[in-house]
């Protein structure tokens, strides 16, 4: 088992004591926190600038005593070809360290290995570490045909189902999706956009929606706020419900979505809509038809056809809109 700690130890007991400190300070090795190039310029009385040129003096100097450490960077490099060559920092971090007091010092060796090079975060990808450059172009592709292919589906899909290409060991088009903030994974393990509500959910309205497409049925406001836990105040919850279009009111204070089929609308708008679509229809035949959009009361179905202002009945005993 490596000992990443002592192996950071002996590569910088010879550097000049201040370089040690700063580099310690920096990257948090051997229990400390890690520190900006400001708040230890500071207190040395230097300039940002200077800090680093004397971390990137340090490390240079480290590098001299690499070759005593070979099957260190060896182990880093295989475990990098089992990714394809790309893997999100903290990912690979996980996969390296065998203990977590030396995570600092594997993001360390990672830092001056002559092999690897890290790619800072930005809008589409997390940080991560590759071995070519070559590789990140590929990566691109990959994770741009699995979000056209998300976008055009536009559901979740499991890694097996979103996995296009031929001959690409699902190990490393994982490591491939991993690096992108388009295309992530939920709690259930489905992927989708980072744009819906179901791989990133903003608020009541799109968590209590995630509550609904779990439960596959309709529910009181208070079930999903019971479900939506932390405290979730019910009268909150329904106010957000009512107002938002993918949410439709089916009963007294039972909400069901919208994509399930249920139309919006007063009870007598219900019946209209089913007679316009399908002609004149018994009273039974009515009730059964509303009752598959609300939950409500027979009598209610009732008294709504009685109403002579937007429905009549017709000589075979068949109710049609005014």
């Amino acid at each position: 088992m490596l000992k990443y700690n002592k192996i950071c130890e002996e590569l910088l007991e010879t550097l000049p004591e201040r370089t040690k400190k700063i580099i310690i300070r920096r990257f948090g090795l051997f229990g400390n926190e890690r520190e900006t190039l400001e708040s230890i310029g500071e207190e040395y009385g230097i300039t940002r600038e200077r800090i680093r040129q004397i971390e990137k003096d340090g490390a240079r100097q480290v590098k001299k005593r690499m070759a005593d450490y070979q099957d260190v960077f060896s182990f880093f490099e295989k475990e990098m070809e089992r990714f394809g060559g790309i893997k999100k920092e903290d990912l690979l971090v996980d996969a390296l360290i065998n203990n977590d007091d030396c995570r600092n010092c594997v993001v360390f060796l990672l830092n001056i290995s002559d092999n690897l090079l890290r790619v800072p975060e930005n809008e589409e990808t997390h940080s991560f570490w590759v071995r070519d450059k070559k590789i990140i172009e590929k990566a691109k592709k990959v994770i741009e045909e699995a979000f056209n292919t998300l976008r055009k589906k536009r559901r979740l899909m499991p890694l097996e189902d979103l996995k296009t290409k031929e001959g690409l060991p699902e190990e490393v088009f994982l490591s491939y999706l991993e690096t992108s903030k388009r295309v992530l994974q939920n709690e259930d393990g489905l992927y989708g956009i980072s744009s819906w509500p179901e791989i990133n959910p903003r608020g009541i309205k799109d968590k209590a929606y995630l509550v609904l497409k779990k439960a596959k049925k309709p529910l009181h406001f208070r079930e999903v706020a019971q479900a939506l836990g932390e405290g979730a105040n019910p009268q909150t919850t329904h106010n957000e419900l009512i107002k938002d279009s993918r949410f439709v009111l089916v009963g007294r204070g039972v909400y069901a979505l919208k994509e399930w089929g249920y139309v919006p609308g007063e009870v007598k708008e219900i019946i209209a809509n089913i007679l316009k679509k399908e002609g004149a229809l018994h009273k039974n035949e009515i009730i059964v038809r509303v009752e598959e959009q609300r939950i409500v009361k027979k009598n209610t179905i009732v008294q709504n056809l009685s109403n002579k202002k937007y429905f009549i009945r017709t000589p075979d005993g068949k109710y049609t809109v005014a």
